[in-house]
């Protein structure tokens, strides 16, 4: 049944494909350094906050096209299956979710959910579909070796290590115990060779491997770095959950191009005192974010997590199916601080739902700028109440300026040009949210409602 399926679906998706080539846009034309991977900071879509473990072929495709067809030419580039496209029945308990393993112990896309990855194809159909029309392909692992495959002690591929070699069982995810981790020895290198060559050769474009950097895992993240290295292909290696210890920032820099600085981002404004870490909100991210700036740089982004706007559902991988909490402002102002800052812009929403709104944010091309191409990006002000960031803008030969009210009540937040180490006269202000041109001034400043945030360019005489 599985392989007349497989005949049926390959011309279907022949046709799907040679209508979206014809159809789509042209890539815009990019400047990148192509010496170095992530020059800079990667910008996609992640199904996690939307699907959680659930998505399929079909809905990935969908979600593809509406991708390419809107979000490509802003600059949106990478779409990443997330957590469990290895289940067959991923909406089941823990334990009964039927996981699919090659011969060699590595976890393989449910045939059920990913069609095209039947005879031994993988992911590579899918990825060669998505960069046919100038896209990039990326997948989520939890670090470790499948219980599966130390069970039945499988030959690691192109080696003569077995599973049980590479295989540290003593070692498990505090929250995800499907895995074993991984030895530090020639089986553990082993292991992880034989994965990246086989996601190599589905054309993976970027890794997210989680449960490795809280607590961090720096012998499983150097034999992954050296596993990439080997592969043949440049993958983007994502670190995930934090917050990784800033104590490993250099190791981290060293290894990946992202890894994330907090625990997973969700739709919460504040959480009182004390709380646990899980799941962080948007006002306490600013002192985080703030802490890692001075490691933001072409090749190593720290990673701020995805952005939860729209609508997350119909299976988000936590809470249930909702319009995200956040407000229009508090939307605006985690898209202002993850720019100002340079963070990775991955997008958690469902864009077969897409709001007005929300597609708005994620197409104004002024703040996209910030995000992918100033320097020198730091805080100036930086209180419970209120923060002021600022970068130099090089394209415009000028600054840009982030202003935050973080209170609960309406404010007005003013930065002049003195505070700010601006050495002009007046400049002339241009409002990016608004787009528009306000004049010739030597300050900035908005009345701001609580939670809502405004982002100037400031143009030197």
């Amino acid at each position: 049944m599985r392989k007349s399926a497989a005949k049926l679906f390959l011309p279907v998706a022949l046709t799907l494909l040679t209508t979206a080539t014809t159809a789509w846009p042209a890539r815009p034309n990019t400047s990148e350094d192509m010496s170095v991977l992530a020059q800079t900071p990667p910008m996609g879509w992640n199904s996690w906050d939307a699907w959680g473990q659930t998505i399929n072929e079909a809905q990935f495709r969908e979600t593809a096209t509406w991708f390419h067809n809107h979000l490509q030419t802003y600059g949106w580039q990478y779409l990443v299956i997330d957590e469990g496209w290895f289940a067959q029945h991923p909406e089941s308990p823990a334990g009964q979710q039927d996981y699919t393993l090659d011969g060699n112990g590595r976890y393989w896309p449910a045939l059920d959910r990913f069609p095209s990855a039947a005879k031994h194809k993988g992911f590579a159909p899918l990825a060669f579909w998505v960069h046919s029309v100038g896209l990039k392909f990326g997948i989520h692992i939890v670090r470790g070796i499948p219980r599966g495959a130390v069970e039945q002690n499988l030959r690691i591929a192109h080696s003569h290590y077995r599973a049980g070699e590479a295989a540290d069982t003593s070692d498990t995810c505090a929250w995800n115990s499907d895995n074993y981790g991984v030895r530090d020895n020639r089986a553990g290198q082993a292991w992880y060779d034989s994965v990246f060559r086989l996601y190599a050769s589905w054309g993976v474009d970027f890794v997210k491997v989680d449960c490795i950097s809280s607590p961090w895992h720096g012998a499983e993240i150097a034999m992954i770095h050296r596993a990439i290295q080997r592969s043949g292909r440049p993958m983007v290696l994502s670190l995930s959950p934090g917050p990784t210890p800033l104590a490993h920032a250099q190791a981290a820099a060293a290894n990946a191009e992202m890894w994330r600085i907090s625990d997973d981002m969700w739709d919460l404004w504040s959480k009182p005192a004390g709380t646990p870490q899980f799941p962080q909100a948007l006002r306490n991210q600013f002192p985080v974010i703030a802490a890692w700036q001075s490691w933001a740089a072409p090749g190593h982004w720290p990673d701020a997590d995805m952005l939860p706007f729209g609508y997350l559902g119909p299976h988000p991988g936590w809470g249930k199916p909702r319009q995200s909490r956040f407000t229009h402002d508090e939307v605006r102002t985690m898209m202002t601080l993850w720019a100002i800052a340079r963070a990775p812009l991955f997008i958690g929403t469902n864009l077969l739902r897409m709001d007005a709104f929300t597609d708005n944010t994620l197409t104004n091309t002024e703040v996209i700028a910030v995000d992918q191409f100033s320097q020198d990006n730091h805080p100036v002000v930086q209180t419970p109440e209120k923060a002021v960031w600022m970068a130099e803008a090089p394209e415009h030969g000028g600054d840009y300026i982030a202003l935050f009210n973080l209170s609960d009540k309406p404010q007005t937040v003013t930065a002049t040009w003195e505070q700010l180490g601006i050495v002009y006269g007046k400049c002339q202000v241009r409002d990016l949210w608004r787009r528009k041109e306000i004049g010739y001034d030597n300050q900035v400043s908005a009345a701001l409602a609580p939670h809502a945030s405004a982002l100037f360019q400031a143009q030197h005489p």
